[in-house]
């Protein structure tokens, strides 16, 4: 249990810095936002937890092909908010995050990755 908690207190402040990274510095925000910071502690947990070495290979080659289609949400996002407000624009980027995922599964099952 004690794992747990500590996976959880980690993991939040990996967010919380963040956030306060961006309430201080736009480029600093965005660019800690970018890091692969929450893979990279998925890839720690699962190493500590000893999971096997192809488990944890598989996690880092999905989120590859995974981080491509939400590109589109990033750079829809901005010129939505200045359009229609947060709530809408959000919930508009994370449409389009969707149909990007979907779309993007299709045009790699031809190549033989299944995404979903």
């Amino acid at each position: 249990m004690s794992w747990i908690v500590t996976k959880y207190l980690v993991t939040a402040a990996v967010v919380v810095l963040v956030s306060e990274a961006a309430a201080r510095s736009d480029r600093l925000g965005g660019l800690i936002a970018s890091l692969p910071l929450v893979t990279v502690l998925t890839l720690i947990w699962l190493h500590v937890e000893r999971q096997p070495q192809e488990k944890i290979a598989n996690h880092a080659w999905y989120t590859l092909w995974y981080v491509l289609p939400t590109l589109p949400m990033f750079a829809a996002f901005p010129w939505l908010l200045g359009r229609f407000g947060f709530w809408p624009a959000l919930g508009a980027s994370v449409a389009i995050t969707v149909a990007s995922i979907l779309l993007f599964a299709l045009v790699l099952k031809r190549f033989g990755i299944q995404l979903l």
